[in-house]
C-alpha cells in the first residue's frame, strides 16, 4: 500500500502506466496509516452517505408532484423492486431491502469512479468477491432455512437416472460454488477494463499534445474516443449494477423454489 505522495505519472518518461489508478494509499494521516484505510474504504463511506443521503432528503418531502431528488429516489426504488418481484415472485419481497442495497452500493462505487482524481472501489476483486460471498453465503441459508435437508436434492435432478449421479452431482456442486467467482470476477473484470482503457487513451493525449505544433491536432482522435468511452463508462456502470442484483434475485429465486 503507498501512501498519496507516492503516485506515479502515467505519461512520465513517456511511457503508459495505466494500472497505478488502483494502487490503494493510505488517508486520514497518521490514524488511517495505524489501521490501514485507505482511499477505498472512504470512497465505501462516501458512497453508503451518499445513498442514506438520497433516500433520506429524497423521500422526506413526499411531494404529489415530486421533485428532482424524489423522483430519483422512487425510481431507484421502483426499478429494484420490480426487478426483484419479477424474478423472486411475492416471496422476493423480503428480501428486497437487500437487494436494493446492494444494487446502489455498486452503482454508487462504479459511478463514483468516473469523477476525476477518484478511486473505483468495485475495481478491487477483494471487494466484489466479498459483495458476491455475502450473496452465496445468504442464498445458502435460505435455501437451507426454508428447505432443510431437501436443499441437497438441488444438486441432483428429480428425474434423473441414478447411474448420472457420479456426473451430475459434481458438475452441480462446482457450478453453484463458482457462483461468487464468476459473479465477483464479471464486476471487477469489466471496471478494470474500462478505466485502463480512460487512462490509456487520455495518455495518448497527453503525448500526442506534446508533438509540437501538429500534436493538438492529432491529439484530436484520443480525445474524442476517451469522451465516447466515459459515455459508454456510464452506462456500464448501471448495467453491472444491474446485472449483479438481477444475478442475485435469480439466486434466490433459486434458493426459494429450488429451481
Amino acid at each position: 500500500m503507498r501512501r498519496p505522495g507516492e503516485s506515479r505519472v502515467a505519461a512520465e518518461g513517456k511511457t503508459i502506466d495505466a494500472l497505478s489508478q488502483f494502487e490503494l494509499a493510505t488517508v486520514l494521516g497518521p490514524i488511517g496509516s495505524s489501521v490501514g484505510f485507505s482511499q477505498s474504504n472512504a470512497y465505501m463511506l462516501l458512497a453508503a452517505g451518499l445513498i442514506t443521503a438520497l433516500i433520506m432528503f429524497g423521500m422526506s418531502a413526499r411531494a404529489v408532484v415530486p421533485g428532482r431528488l424524489q423522483s430519483l429516489a422512487e425510481s431507484s426504488y421502483e426499478f429494484v423492486h420490480g426487478l426483484v418481484l419479477g424474478q423472486v415472485g411475492d416471496e422476493g419481497k423480503r428480501f428486497f431491502p437487500f437487494v436494493f442495497t446492494l444494487f446502489m452500493f455498486v452503482l454508487f462505487g462504479n459511478l463514483l469512479g468516473l469523477l476525476p482524481y477518484s478511486f473505483t472501489f468495485t475495481s478491487h476483486i477483494a471487494v466484489t468477491f466479498a459483495l458476491a460471498a455475502i450473496v452465496f453465503v445468504l442464498i445458502t441459508a435460505v435455501a437451507l432455512t426454508l428447505h432443510g435437508r431437501k436443499f441437497f436434492g438441488y444438486f441432483f435432478p428429480e428425474g434423473a437416472p441414478i447411474w448420472l449421479a457420479p456426473i451430475i452431482i459434481p458438475v452441480e456442486i462446482v457450478s453453484y460454488l463458482s457462483r461468487p467467482v464468476s459473479l465477483s470476477i464479471r464486476l471487477f473484470a469489466n471496471m478494470v477494463a474500462g478505466h485502463v482503457m480512460l487512462k490509456v487513451f487520455a495518455t495518448f493525449i497527453v503525448l500526442l499534445g506534446g508533438l509540437g505544433a501538429v500534436g493538438p491536432f492529432v491529439a484530436v482522435l484520443p480525445l474524442g474516443v476517451n469522451i465516447a468511452l466515459v459515455g459508454f463508462e456510464v452506462l456500464v456502470a448501471f448495467l453491472q449494477a444491474y446485472v449483479f442484483a438481477i444475478l442475485t434475485s435469480i439466486y434466490l429465486h433459486d434458493a426459494v423454489h429450488l429451481h
